[in-house]
């Protein structure tokens, strides 16, 4: 293990530096420099982020575009007319309904929260060993995020809950995000009522594939008890920073072609 470990943390090294921002969807939050616009570009990144990742990054930033790069700012205090600037916006099977839904629900939460980090946190139960803690926190966020009137049914697909058994890669990859604090810039560690040790990797096809070919992952699905058994070796690598390692399988699977 120790060979594999110093392997890992030697790709860890090689991809979590500046330059892999900006071919990642991470690249849209680092347009911002506001709190509360890093964290909306960062949720709109994440949950576009299936497919190719050149069209994330351009479908993304088209969003923050027609939110004249202040997505904070639109959010609390856009007016009908501005509105109608999205009403043609389109990312596979995201469409206008998910869209304004997704802006009506962030209006509501920041209105009255100055963090969508409290979004998350609230639901995470006192006491609980912080390797568990993560699961409740998603649950309770998907059903926070769903729970205001005419939620258009069709929008549910787009936010994953381990609830359904879902990996949860675009959320985890978010809190990923957000949390992780190592100060190499890719990350950006502006919430810290959740601790990185605390966190699943995010887990698709590609970093299952790379897994497996290593013997961390036995689980044949893809889904979130993989999500948890890979979280799982990766805490004897590091119980610290579990999820750092996203950036070596990630590099392998999708980059190298691993």
């Amino acid at each position: 293990m120790e060979n594999l470990k110093a392997f890992f943390d030697s790709k860890v090294e090689e991809y979590n530096q500046p330059a892999f921002i900006k071919n990642d969807p991470v690249c849209i939050p680092h347009l911002f420099s506001k709190k509360q616009d890093i964290e909306i570009a960062g949720f709109f990144a994440s949950i576009f982020a299936w497919g190719n990742r050149t069209t994330i990054i351009n479908k993304s930033r088209e969003l923050m575009e027609l939110m004249d790069m202040s997505p904070y700012n639109f959010i609390l205090h856009h007016t009908e007319k501005e509105v109608k600037k999205l009403l043609s916006f389109k990312h596979r099977t995201f469409n206008t309904t998910d869209l304004l839904y997704f802006i009506e629900f962030l209006r509501h939460h920041y209105s009255s929260h100055k963090s969508l980090e409290d979004a998350f946190v609230k639901y995470r139960p006192p006491g609980i060993i912080s390797t568990q803690a993560i699961e409740p926190v998603l649950i309770g966020f998907h059903n926070y995020f769903f729970s205001m009137e005419d939620m258009p049914p069709r929008t549910r697909k787009h936010i994953a809950t381990p609830a359904k058994n879902s990996t949860c890669k675009r959320l985890n990859m978010y809190l990923r995000w957000m949390v992780r604090n190592d100060k190499k810039g890719v990350d950006f560690g502006i919430w810290k009522k959740l601790k990185p040790s605390e966190l699943i990797c995010p887990v698709d096809l590609h970093v299952a594939r790379v897994a497996k070919r290593f013997n961390l992952l036995t689980r044949k699905q893809v889904d979130w008890q993989a999500a948890l058994e890979l979280t799982a070796y990766l805490r004897t690598l590091d119980g610290d920073d579990p999820v750092k390692y996203d950036f070596a399988l990630f590099g392998l699977g999708v980059l190298e072609k691993f």
